[in-house]
């Protein structure tokens, strides 16, 4: 039986933590930041966790548990 190939777009996009969580990164940080305030792009900037709705596909992506 062949081994699961990983999704190699989710490798890149996400990452596990220590904990076995899977940490994202935020949108509407790549152009057009000069009308958005300060606090929102410090906020945005920081990882945030996938939801619990998206968990089982990213999962399947990564190749994590069965």
């Amino acid at each position: 039986m062949p081994k699961m190939k990983t999704n190699s777009s989710a490798k890149k996009r996400f990452k596990l933590t220590g904990t076995g969580k899977i940490a994202r990164k935020n949108a509407f940080m790549s152009h057009i930041l000069t009308n958005m305030s300060t606090k929102r792009k410090r906020n945005l900037s920081q990882t945030s966790l996938v939801s619990e709705a998206d968990l089982g596909n990213v999962k399947r992506m990564l190749c994590i548990g069965k």
